[in-house]
């Protein structure tokens, strides 16, 4: 009876299952903060993927460790880059896989931070440049979506135009339209190794105690043509996902982010919750909350327990 007037309910087809892409070959390096969660070579992701296609999983979403970084993050749109590279093999040998991409240039800057330093700040439009060329060459591999995290302003504009220009005018952004500053994104820089050498992003990202900025914000993308709006985190930032659901026609998209996970995953390894509960209740919470799509590291997880019933 409980379940046949359950009024949310969760759907392998939520979920979007982040990847860590590195060079080389049969590459599963774990990640000490994150268990269960790897950098892996490409032709491991591509096996992976296939698992993630089997469980009825729609998406994935690419982040890329290159093989060398500097000041302008070149190997962010280098057209064999790491990502470039994966988005290929993965589309080349699964059916109906979407596959995202991070646009950023945390992953591949040498001092860490998500855009192009001047001085000791990030210069916002000499950024929107860069990451234009990330998003084209993401696209010319073969992405679905590209998928903007670095808050810079006026970059889906840029990106937009960008595709566009280069014949690419059917291929959506989602948009990291409200990501605060937040403490729970540790273990993601060490899975991604892109924390920064000096300084942090509170320039760029968002003060946690600001919500009608997180409107501003998502109201801005929508007019500079997102197609997708979303909140990270997910959990500390419930308000934000029913905000953005109920003033925006697009899909809402919440970001379940590392330290979520590894806080549940670190309290059950202690014997103080049930780990497997406290996932499914956060991730009904997401989509209670007003979340259409949960990018998540229990992705899998959740699919194969939704499965079982």
């Amino acid at each position: 009876m409980r379940r046949m007037v359950r009024e949310t309910t969760l759907s392998a087809n939520d979920f979007i299952y982040p990847l860590f892409a590195c060079e080389g070959e049969n590459i599963k390096k774990p990640i000490g903060s994150m268990p269960d969660v790897y950098q892996m070579s490409v032709d491991v992701i591509v096996k992976e993927c296939q698992d993630v296609e089997s469980l009825g999983i729609p998406a994935v979403i690419l982040f890329g460790i290159p093989a060398f970084k500097d000041a302008e993050g070149s190997e962010a749109y280098n057209e064999d880059g790491i990502v470039q590279k994966a988005v290929r093999a993965i589309k080349d040998n699964t059916k109906n896989l979407l596959v995202v991409t991070d646009v950023c240039m945390c992953e591949y800057t040498d001092h860490g931070h998500c855009g192009i330093i001047k001085g000791e700040d990030v210069d916002n439009d000499e950024t929107l440049k860069h990451l234009a060329l990330e998003a084209v060459t993401h696209a010319k591999a073969g992405a679905d979506i590209v998928a903007p995290s670095d808050m810079m302003d006026g970059r889906v504009d840029v990106i937009r135009e960008a595709l566009d220009d280069n014949g690419f005018e059917d291929i959506p952004i989602m948009s990291y339209s409200v990501k605060y500053c937040s403490a729970f994104y540790g273990p993601f820089r060490e899975a991604a190794e892109s924390a920064p050498t000096f300084g942090d992003r509170k320039t760029y990202q968002m003060d946690p105690g600001n919500r009608l900025e997180g409107l501003k914000e998502a109201e801005q993308d929508v007019l500079e043509g997102a197609d997708f709006i979303m909140v990270k985190p997910a959990l500390p930032y419930l308000d934000l996902i029913s905000d953005l659901k109920q003033n925006f026609d697009r899909p809402v998209v919440a970001y379940h982010v590392s330290g979520e996970y590894s806080m549940i995953i670190a309290a059950d390894k202690m014997g103080w919750l049930d780990g497997h509960k406290a996932m499914m209740e956060s991730l009904t919470s997401i989509k209670r909350a007003g979340a259409d799509i949960i990018i998540t590291y229990y992705a899998k997880e959740a699919a194969k327990a939704i499965k079982e019933g």
